[in-house]
């Protein structure tokens, strides 16, 4: 019989919850077992046992976590986290209740992303240095990052067996494995053809490593933080004042999507949105966008 305060059994019993049955990514896991963990220190500094925690504990807890200067949004998705945990023991292990249940999250500003206009992402682009093999891939990145709207981590992880150029799709693995279809345009197809063509057959591929799109110099598939520095290095060189990252394109994407008149379900189906809420926070910005232009434009502003 499993201790009720063992807290090691039950994080390792609830990572390969979330590994095997919601299919979710190392980074994903970890994050809610360092939720879990923060409740786990809680619950020792006040002598409580996982099976005597109640809503009230849970109130106190937040308090206590809101001393840290923890933010309402990390609060939040730190509620989410503990819900799905208790779920998972009410699942599992016939807990009797999950104490998360009835606590409201607190109450978050919804933050519009930053996305660059067309003008930056030309800029961006033809401040590459394509006398070398790396500016040729890095220029091709980006054309699929801002032509598919990929995230960063389903750019690294594209597989030339997932590209059907003739037809002009691409298949992307994204969050809990799931896989979807995005069409790619000619721009991004024109670019990646040059760098499959002339500059991939070129680099020595590590073993294992033969499907991975993107390589580096040693032939191993490219990592985030690798895309994040270029893109950092090109707002540096052309004197960018937004702060950007691979994200910002993704943002950038959808947001010239909704602005030129794309229906806003095409466009979550693009993104692997599961929830069109998500997608919506897009219109706000077309929104903002119009609002700029009367401000600008209109006699009587």
């Amino acid at each position: 019989m499993i201790e009720e305060n063992n807290w090691v059994h039950f994080k390792r019993d609830f990572a390969r919850f979330l590994k095997f049955e919601r299919g979710l990514s190392d980074n994903s896991i970890e994050a809610y077992l360092h939720d879990v963990s923060k409740l786990e220190v809680y619950s020792e500094e006040n002598k409580l046992t996982l099976q005597q925690i109640t809503s009230k504990d849970i109130q106190r807890f937040l308090i206590w976590i809101n001393g840290f200067g923890i933010s309402p949004f990390t609060q939040s998705r730190l509620l989410s986290g503990l819900k799905t945990f208790y779920n998972f023991l009410l699942l599992e292990y016939d807990w009797e209740s999950n104490p998360v249940e009835l606590i409201q999250a607190p109450r978050i500003a919804r933050k519009i992303p930053s996305v660059l206009n067309i003008q930056e992402i030309d800029q961006l682009i033809h401040a590459i240095d394509l006398s070398t093999p790396e500016g040729m891939r890095n220029k091709t990145i980006l054309e699929v990052l801002y032509g598919c709207g990929l995230r960063v981590s389903e750019l690294v992880s594209l597989k030339l067996s997932n590209l059907y150029l003739d037809i002009e799709f691409i298949k992307v693995e994204g969050k809990g494995n799931k896989e979807r279809l995005i069409p790619i345009g000619r721009q991004a197809i024109k670019y990646l053809k040059i760098y499959m063509n002339e500059i991939r057959p070129h680099i020595k591929v590590k073993l294992g490593q033969e499907d991975f799109v993107f390589l580096n110099k040693r032939g191993a598939a490219l990592s985030r933080v690798m895309v994040f520095i270029f893109i950092k290095d090109l707002a540096s060189k052309i004197g960018l004042q937004k702060n950007i990252s691979p994200h910002t394109f993704r943002h950038s994407f959808a947001s010239h999507l909704v602005e030129g008149g794309a229906d806003l379900r095409a466009v979550q189906d693009m993104l692997g949105h599961e929830s069109i809420t998500t997608t919506e926070i897009y219109t706000h910005i077309d929104r903002d966008y119009l609002q700029s232009v009367i401000t600008q434009y209109h006699p009587r502003s």
